[in-house]
């Protein structure tokens, strides 16, 4: 069995900052929801670590917008999504590590906090047997603003994927997981075999000191963490543009 994480590790940047940026194309989600999640983004990027309170922000922001809004109409609106603007940004070098698995006949998962519908998509655009995910609340069709459980972040992964393992009679040893980000050492540690994908500074050296394969398929590592934040940026830059314009043709 083999899991793998989405967010830089599958797909360059953050899996849900796109869907928001589909979202605000569509006149569904707000400039400044928007810059929200950008600037979570730029200092992610920047720093290559996630602290809490951004990760806070982000759950924040993105439960607020989707409470009481019918999940049918959502699921929809991310399966158009992904086709637009996720589906090219998947790394070729991952989806290669996943084709190994999958001729291996090994079972492939994902294992990330984006939100489970998203990254249920995901799986089945790429054929993949399974994907955990956050789990927002709903009721009678229609989410609440609230979560089942924790956010799927940290060592809630590594508790989540041994629950699949022992329910699936599965051994972690022969298990193997995929990951970027030092945030996610627990989950990597919970397996026989860890590998690192695009790795951020913390994780790079935890990978070398350990022996643990590295796999790099940024071409520029240095000139992307400096230059996705000045493209999320520019897109920002772009929507607020489009928002001003919007206005003034209204008026």
């Amino acid at each position: 069995m083999a899991f793998f994480d989405v967010d830089n590790t599958l797909m360059r940047g953050a899996s849900i900052y796109h869907f928001a940026r589909g979202l605000a194309a569509r006149d569904l989600f707000t400039t400044r929801d928007l810059l929200r999640f950008a600037w979570g983004q730029l200092l992610f990027r920047a720093s290559g670590t996630e602290h809490p309170q951004q990760i806070d922000a982000a759950r924040d922001a993105a439960l607020a917008f989707v409470a009481g809004h019918d999940v049918n109409d959502l699921v929809n609106l991310c399966e158009e999504i992904y086709d637009d603007t996720m589906a090219d940004r998947i790394w070729d070098g991952t989806r290669n590590l996943v084709r190994r698995h999958l001729m291996a006949g090994e079972r492939v998962w994902l294992v990330t906090a984006t939100p489970v519908e998203l990254a249920d998509i995901i799986r089945r655009r790429l054929g993949l047997d399974g994907a955990l995910g956050t789990v927002a609340e709903t009721v009678d069709g229609v989410y609440t603003g609230r979560l089942v459980g924790d956010l799927l972040h940290g060592p809630a992964k590594a508790a989540a994927v041994e629950s699949l393992a022992r329910h699936e009679g599965v051994d972690l040893d022969s298990c193997t997981a995929y990951s970027d980000s030092s945030n996610d050492l627990p989950l990597l540690c919970a397996v026989g075999r860890p590998n690192v994908v695009n790795p951020d500074d913390a994780l790079l050296d935890h990978a070398h000191a350990r022996g643990w394969p590295v796999h790099e398929f940024r071409t520029h590592r240095t000139a992307l963490r400096v230059g996705v934040p000045a493209a999320l940026a520019g897109a920002v830059a772009g929507g607020v543009t489009m928002s001003v314009l919007r206005r003034r043709a209204r008026r």
